[in-house]
């Protein structure tokens, strides 16, 4: 049975999801499908946290599903622009839990993540499966993938 480490970046995949679909993704359909006959070693779910009751409530059914949750704080910036990415702590959690791990699965469209994803793959021998909106995902990051699945009808909600 394969070991599976799963990291899904959530605005990113809420936004792109969003934009294309003008509907949410469905956690627990992807869950069944990533995780399928594979034994999960680490399940992380990336987002802002804006304090918003609607949102806890959003991360407490990710708990539910099976994902950690890893929050980090809604950053305004005074000129109005805003910070809250979790590249880099998606990267070191895919390069620390990657030893335990047979499958690397990530959820994000973000070409930033293609160098991360060839490490994987070239110098550690990973599977690195990539769930992405196929619109809105960046052309480096399918080609560096060893699979690219396209969020469509399947992995939405209603």
């Amino acid at each position: 049975m394969d070991k599976v480490l799963v990291l899904v970046d959530v605005q990113n995949v809420y936004y792109t999801s969003r934009q294309t679909f003008k509907r949410n993704f469905d956690y627990n359909a992807f869950w069944a499908n990533a995780t399928g006959g594979r034994e999960v070693v680490g399940a992380f779910a990336y987002a802002i946290d804006r304090g918003d009751p609607k949102q806890r409530e959003f991360q407490n059914i990710l708990r539910a599903i099976g994902f950690e949750v890893r929050l980090k704080p809604f950053i305004q910036r005074s000129d109005g622009s805003a910070k809250g990415d979790w590249d880099v702590g998606i990267t070191i959690d895919a390069m620390s839990y990657a030893e335990d791990a047979d499958v690397i699965v990530l959820v994000s469209g973000d070409g930033d993540f293609d160098l991360l994803v060839r490490t994987l793959i070239q110098d550690q021998g990973k599977k690195v499966e990539v769930y992405g909106v196929a619109a809105l995902t960046a052309d480096s990051l399918i080609q560096a993938a060893s699979e690219f699945y396209p969020i469509d009808e399947t992995l939405l909600l209603g």
